[in-house]
C-alpha cells in the first residue's frame, strides 16, 4: 500500500500526467482511500486551475524595488563564507 508521504512525492507527476498507468491506478487508489491526501490533490488542482485563469499585474517600480532588496538581504544571510 502506498504511503501518503509516497503519494505526495508523486503527486506533481500525477496532476502533471506523466506517470505510468500502473503509477496513476495506485495513485487514485490512495486518494479513494485517503481523505487527507484527497483534500491536498482537490485543493493543488483547484489552485493550479486559479493561476492559469488569472492576469498578469505588473508591479509597480517602487514595489518591485523593495521586493529585490528584501529578497537580495535575506539571500545575502544565507550565503556561506
Amino acid at each position: 500500500m502506498l504511503t501518503c508521504k509516497q503519494f505526495l512525492e508523486e503527486l506533481s507527476e500525477f496532476l502533471d500526467e506523466e506517470v505510468s498507468p500502473q503509477e496513476r491506478k495506485m495513485l487514485e487508489e490512495h486518494i479513494s482511500a485517503c481523505p487527507n491526501c484527497w483534500v491536498v490533490t482537490d485543493t493543488t488542482k483547484k489552485t493550479i486551475e486559479v493561476y492559469r485563469r488569472a492576469v498578469p499585474v505588473e508591479l509597480p517600480a517602487a514595489v518591485r524595488d523593495r521586493l529585490f532588496l528584501a529578497l537580495e538581504k535575506k539571500m545575502a544571510g544565507r550565503r556561506e563564507p
